[in-house]
């Protein structure tokens, strides 16, 4: 089974007035699809980036894209792949369930 995963920006903190980026806030989401299920897991997080000391981009020409690769590159491949990880065991255990809570009455 096939887990597609999706990147987005959800927030960026920038310092006035030269808008230079200093804190990615984003999101990764896992998605399975499994006959007429769809099963999906999300992750939220930060990174801090350093004011570039050259190729700076104007804040008004910044694109997901660009943002995204700033934050995978900040992240690093090694702390990607254990997110990655964590949320194809949570799309696991959604399908799996090995642990519920509630009252039995």
């Amino acid at each position: 089974m096939t887990t597609t995963f999706s990147w987005n920006i959800s927030n960026l903190d920038h310092h006035l007035p030269d808008e230079i980026v200093y804190t990615v806030h984003w999101t990764l989401t896992a998605e399975q699809i499994d006959g007429d299920s769809t099963y999906t897991a999300g992750s939220y997080g930060t990174v801090s980036l350093r004011a570039p000391e050259d190729n700076i981009i104007p804040y008004e020409d910044l694109t997901p894209d660009i943002v995204i690769q700033w934050t995978k590159d900040a992240l690093g491949a090694e702390k990607i792949a254990e997110i990655e990880q964590h949320l194809t065991e949570e799309l696991e255990n959604q399908k799996d369930p090995q642990e519920a809570s509630g009252l039995p009455w």
